[in-house]
């Protein structure tokens, strides 16, 4: 047994939890920040929405270092292109581009695929817990989720 009762679970929190799993698919950030904010009374809902904005934090994150490499190499292709360099795209664009497409499609599907599979654990009334975030989200709201407890289940 984990160090979490999770029969003290409530049907509105199991319900709130999964809200914030879902949400965060469409509402990004903001669903998980202004559910985290309005249930910090019931630590599993404020558990699962630490963890959810966690997750949207390191995705903006990860968009935004993309955004600026992506930005860095049209500005360079630019200044490329009027320094009097050949016409033609540089092999660099060719390439990133359909890479960037294909990292932002799965960096979106691997949001979908999270949201959907812990959504449904939080409706059970797991304390699931992310991959690499879940630790820390307990560690920052002091939860104590015992050491047999597994990071995903």
């Amino acid at each position: 047994m984990n160090g979490i009762d999770e029969a003290a679970v409530t049907q509105d929190e199991r319900t709130m939890a999964t809200l914030v799993h879902v949400l965060q698919i469409v509402g990004w950030w903001i669903a998980p920040l202004i559910i985290f904010l309005l249930k910090r009374d019931s630590k599993f809902v404020s558990f699962h929405a630490l963890q959810a904005l966690l997750l949207q934090i390191v995705y903006l994150a990860m968009w935004m270092i993309f955004m600026v490499a992506w930005f860095a190499l049209i500005s360079g292709t630019v200044i490329s292109q009027s320094a009097g360099h050949s016409n033609a795209p540089p092999m660099a664009l060719l390439v990133l581009m359909p890479l960037f497409w294909l990292a932002a499609m799965g960096s979106w599907m691997a949001l979908l695929v999270i949201g959907i599979v812990y959504g449904i654990k939080a409706g059970h009334g797991e304390w699931a817990r992310y991959p690499l975030i879940g630790n820390r989200a307990a560690r920052i709201l002091k939860i104590d989720l015992g050491p047999t407890a597994q990071a995903g289940s």
